[in-house]
């Protein structure tokens, strides 16, 4: 049972949440926080400790402190919170390494809880509906947050191999998303106007931050589960959630989703990567039979009301227009059926 816990990342958004509701727990005797920068939110009884998980210095923390569980959400999305591509890239991936190694050298370390990503599965039109745990993607992600969120994931079994004493629990989430969270996703349902890959409805799975936070102390202070997806019940296709947001949708071929990307993540509006415009094309599925099964989690949250409550604190495209929602579902009943005429056409 965990007593004292380090979290790394407790600046950030989800961070600060997990550690905030963490500290109402009376079994955990003792909570670290760690982060480069001081939490502007609360983050409970929470103690903070400005370290930066590149540098060794976090074994000597974790030794005075006798920790013996360790929570790792400092795996970052989105390069723009960091300064730039290349400073994220060091601290979810060097980063990473260099908490490892303090866990590994570590005589008190029992337990280390990671929060992953299903952005390890990639998205090709060549993916199974649903993906379950033990498989394997059919086009890695090359590029950005899903490329170091591979690396991590290799890190941790490596690390699992050499401490084999050590309890491993690692969660995959599905695109959290929620009224107080700002990732990729919730910047690119703000737009205005929202590109669509033309010919394309992938679909999408959420899970509420809420649910994520849950999911994260239910994995800190229940027992070890190995790897486990966790999304909400149900999917909503990228028209769907346009119509939820009531945004007008801009359909372009896949070919230019890259240069509309580029000119949007030049804007500051939204932070995409190649990655996560063809996550936009095929989308993705998780199976979470695990979740309910081996974890014990159920959402409080499915995929849709998940995003409605987000949808509750977004701002109208247009101020002050209240039908924008049934012009953008009625223009996403057009562009489908008309996509519908011209597959049927192609079709042998």
């Amino acid at each position: 049972m965990a007593k004292v816990v380090l979290v790394t990342g407790v600046s950030r958004y989800l961070g600060g949440l997990f550690a905030r509701r963490l500290s109402a727990d009376p079994t955990i005797e003792r909570i670290l926080g760690v982060d480069v920068v001081p939490p502007r939110h609360s983050i409970g009884r929470t103690e903070f400790v400005r370290a930066d998980i590149r540098n060794p210095m976090i074994g000597r923390i974790m030794a005075q402190a006798g920790v013996d569980t360790v929570v790792h959400m400092n795996v970052i999305a989105t390069p723009k919170d960091t300064g730039g591509r290349v400073t994220q890239k060091e601290i979810n991936v060097i980063g990473t390494m260099q908490l490892l190694a303090a866990c590994q050298k570590s005589e008190t370390v029992q337990r280390l809880v990671v929060k992953s990503s299903a952005a390890v599965y990639g998205s090709s039109p060549r993916d199974p509906a649903m993906f379950t745990e033990d498989m394997n993607p059919k086009s890695m992600p090359r590029t950005g947050f899903g490329k170091d969120s591979v690396e991590v994931e290799g890190y941790v079994r490596g690390f699992s191999r050499r401490r084999p004493d050590v309890e491993i629990t690692m969660l995959r989430f599905a695109n959290v998303i929620g009224p107080s969270i700002r990732t990729a996703f919730t910047d690119y349902f703000a737009l205005s106007l929202v590109p669509v890959p033309l010919g394309f409805d992938a679909r999408f799975q959420f899970v509420h931050e809420d649910d994520a936070t849950a999911a994260m102390i239910l994995a800190t202070t229940g027992p070890s589960v190995g790897i486990v997806n966790v999304a909400g019940e149900g999917f909503l296709t990228v028209t769907q959630c346009a119509a939820i947001a009531r945004r007008p949708i801009l359909p372009v071929p896949l070919a230019a989703a890259g240069m509309i990307g580029s000119i949007v993540k030049r804007s500051g509006l939204a932070d995409f990567s190649a990655d996560q415009l063809t996550f936009l094309a095929f989308g993705r599925g998780l199976d979470t039979t695990r979740m309910r099964t081996v974890l014990g989690f159920e959402p409080q949250f499915t995929t849709r009301e998940a995003f409605e409550d987000y949808v509750r604190y977004l701002r109208p495209a247009v101020p002050g227009v209240d039908g924008v929602g049934d012009v953008v579902s009625d223009a996403a009943e057009v562009t489908a059926a008309a996509i519908g005429r011209v597959f049927d056409r192609i079709q042998p």
